[in-house]
């Protein structure tokens, strides 16, 4: 579909600042419209085309779909999937709605490992007497919450499901609401005539009716809550326990039901503090209680002095011990760490310097290859634009300028002959319908799914911001630097409620992740893979916001990285041991999703691949794995025991050292040395990477020591070392036109000028 001049024009000042004049030259193709000295086509070009999403409401349908969320199924699906919430799922059903408390279930693979299942299973089922239900549909979103419609005409039959809420808010047109169970119960005593408590299959569940409810066993699966006139409403919860105290906190705020949901962050750039609030709004269905109660996950309460002595019963979940707390706002901190784009040159002296020159000088003569390695679609052709910038680094610092100009013009040529939008194979198509920016040729379901947007997008706005650091003409606002933002917009829009792009397209602020399915296909909800390449984007947001001078930008990215290395350090890799389960034997996670976790990938069950996804692409940026380097340490050793298993089942992969380069780094951020000398020069490279980089990588850390997380600066681009001797490498990158000063926590300063790395040496 293409728009009308006045369409665009109307469109144009809700895009916001920063984005291209709609230039007249536009009109001259029907099918795209310029921005900047780019050109977005409105038209896939005959390629397949994004899904709808039909199942909102007319108001909902008037946002951007919300896809790449945990709830993202109900817009897209006629059958949608269970929504895991945490602690509890709820499923739209054409009998009605499906609640359950879910319990963990050890599920031995092929693998000889386990996945841990928490499986949506033994729910309540609840539905209107009067009616039968109609569709669901997506009726409302806030930061954590969903309201689902599932009236029929003029009979309306609503339910709010929130991460971390203990409780299902249902609300009725008329008529009274029927309760069935997967098997009998047994009904426990409650002095509360509102409350119905059973136990099902083992799980206290409690139903909390107005003031007025008489309930009625209909048959030993089915009970009837007789509602009085008035607002009709029905709350279910699943209780940790059934202990009288639990009880009666349960009742106690049930009647607080949300209405909405919301986080704001904020970044204090001298402390490097970041700071998180969540805020609920509710509304009370009966009585003065407006307090809600709010499911913390480990990321939230783990080191949080601010809820310390205010948590109350927990939940045994997926996600490890989430705990409640009666409150309707709290608050997260964590330390932002800092990284510089590249490091400095390493110096002649050091151990394979000449290796290094002549790594260097093969991957230029290939570069134009490199660009091409792996595929022709947005995520490979990120990550071959990416590759040649880290190898560009690498050039500037080790004094190869011809080498260094070669891989910037391939860069720019390459970045423009995709944004320039004449290239009817390769380019990216804005489909106003859904509100998304999609790439063609398609990779990994990133169109017909919706996938990935963060990991293909992170690529290409990090490797053009670096490009920007060099010549910040070319990626001005006004030339190139309008493609990039559009591509910021589909993953990163702040403003929510907007038509062209979502609130955060796959970020969950409530689970402190991303989500990859755009449209939340299977039984254990949504999932995210690659949780590094994910870091790897917010990366990009906030070099994209140093380059432009975007604050706000900046600061998003800065709250983004941090606030998802935090959730990886808990469900990813388990740093604290209080997320897996004693069961799973392995160190690290691969795949988490809504209702399960698992070691193992998309496209093969190899071990190196399986940990490898969630480290690549290891960059300056990567120095938040040092945080922990005993981990590293048992991550690496566990993978040893894992290729064995691998071997033993009469398995091979060519080549066996498959990802050499990304574990070598790897493992240099915990022992630089043991790496250097484990690295095999002529072994393998994954293709989002090269030789002289790794080379690079691995050298710097040797002269610079492993990274020291535990200094921070008043600063964005700043990284510090420790060398086993004690002696600091303080680095600093000033991305500004004027001179800065950068002061480090323990009293070092650093003066660097204008677009330089800085560095300095002592104690």
């Amino acid at each position: 579909m293409s728009l009308t001049r006045r369409d665009l024009l109307a469109l144009m000042p809700a895009l916001g600042a920063g984005w291209g004049t709609v230039h007249t030259a536009a009109w001259a193709q029907a099918d795209s419209v310029a921005l900047g000295a780019g050109r977005v086509s409105l038209s896939p070009r005959g390629n397949a085309p994004v899904p709808r999403a039909p199942h909102r409401t007319e108001a909902m349908a008037r946002r951007a779909a919300p896809t790449n969320q945990w709830y993202s199924t109900l817009i897209f699906s006629d059958k949608p999937e269970a929504l895991h919430a945490l602690p509890l799922t709820a499923k739209p059903t054409a009998a009605g709605l499906e609640v359950s408390l879910p319990k963990k279930a050890v599920v031995p693979t092929e693998r000889r490992d386990v996945e841990i299942h928490y499986a949506h299973h033994d729910a309540l089922l609840i539905a209107p007497t009067a009616f039968e239900p109609g569709r669901a549909l997506l009726a409302g979103a806030s930061d954590w919450a969903v309201d689902i419609a599932m009236g029929r005409g003029a009979d309306r039959f609503d339910a709010t499901v929130a991460h971390g809420s203990p409780y299902v808010w249902l609300r009725i047109g008329r008529g009274d609401l029927r309760v069935r169970l997967k098997s009998p119960a047994e009904r426990l005593s409650s002095a509360d005539p509102r409350a119905l408590l059973l136990r099902v299959a083992g799980t206290p569940y409690a139903l909390y009716g107005p003031t007025g409810v008489q309930w009625e066993q209909a048959a030993p699966t089915e009970w009837i809550a007789r509602l009085p006139a008035g607002p009709g409403y029905l709350v279910a919860a699943a209780l940790p326990d059934d202990s009288a105290a639990t009880q009666a906190l349960l009742l106690r705020h049930a009647y607080a039901a949300v209405t909405d949901t919301r986080v704001s962050w904020s970044v204090d750039r001298a402390s490097g503090r970041v700071e998180t609030v969540f805020t609920a709004t509710t509304q009370a269905l009966e009585g003065s209680e407006t307090m809600p109660l709010l499911g913390l996950y480990p990321h939230h309460w783990h080191g949080n002095a601010s809820v310390e002595g205010r948590l109350g019963p927990t939940y045994a979940t997926l996600r490890g011990p989430m705990k409640l707390l009666a409150d309707k706002r709290f608050t997260t901190t964590s330390r932002y760490t800092g990284f510089v784009p590249y490091w400095p040159a390493v110096p002649d002296s050091s151990p394979r310097v000449g290796d290094l020159r002549e790594a260097l000088k093969a991957d230029v003569r290939n570069a134009h290859r490199m660009l091409q390695q792996g595929g022709e679609g947005p995520y490979w052709q990120g990550k071959g634009l990416l590759r040649l910038v880290k190898m560009l680094d690498v050039c500037e610092q080790q004094g190869d300028r011809e080498g260094a100009e070669r891989l910037l013009g391939l860069l720019k040529k390459r970045v423009e002959e995709w944004f320039s939008g004449t290239d009817r194979r390769r380019f990216f198509h804005w489909d106003q319908a859904m509100g998304t920016v999609v790439g063609y040729p398609e990779e990994y379901f990133a169109v017909v799914q919706m996938n990935d947007h963060h990991f293909h997008y992170g690529y290409w706005i990090r490797a053009i911001a670096e490009i920007g650091l060099r010549d910040p003409d070319w990626a001005a606002r006004g030339r190139w630097g309008d493609m990039v933002d559009l591509l910021v917009k589909d993953i990163a829009t702040t403003e929510r409620g907007r038509a062209d792009f979502p609130f955060l397209r796959t970020f969950d602020p409530y689970e402190g992740h991303s989500w990859a399915s755009g449209i939340g296909l299977g039984e254990w909800g949504n999932n995210q893979e690659s949780s590094s390449e994910a870091l790897n984007a917010w990366t990009g947001l906030i070099l994209w916001g140093e380059v432009t001078g975007d604050a706000a930008l900046r600061d998003l990215g800065t709250w983004m990285l941090v606030t998802e290395t935090e959730a990886v350090r808990h469900y990813w890799f388990d740093l604290h041991r209080i997320v897996f389960a004693p069961e799973y034997r392995n160190a690290d996670v691969s795949m988490v999703f809504g209702g399960k976790y698992a070691h193992n990938t998309w496209w093969i069950d190899e071990p190196r691949q399986i940990t490898g996804i969630n480290l690549l692409p290891i960059t300056t940026v990567s120095t938040y794995f040092a945080s922990h380097p005993d981990y590293i340490r048992r991550n690496l050793a566990s993978l040893k025991d894992e290729q064995k298993i691998w071997a033993e089942r009469g398995k091979r992969f060519d080549p066996p050292d498959i990802w050499q380069d990304i574990f070598a780094k790897y493992g240099a951020l915990a022992d630089p040395e043991a790496a250097l000398a484990g690295w095999d020069r002529w072994g393998a490279v994954e293709a989002g990477d090269s030789r002289s980089h790794t080379l690079h990588f691995l050298l710097s850390l040797v002269a610079m020591g492993a990274p020291d997380t535990s200094i921070t600066a008043d600063t964005t681009l700043y990284q510090v070392f420790r060398r086993p001797d004690g002696q600091r490498t303080y680095l600093a990158f000033n991305a500004g036109r004027q001179p800065l000063r950068v002061r480090f926590s323990d009293g070092r300063q650093l003066e660097v000028p204008p677009g330089r790395l800085a560095r300095a040496d002592g104690a």
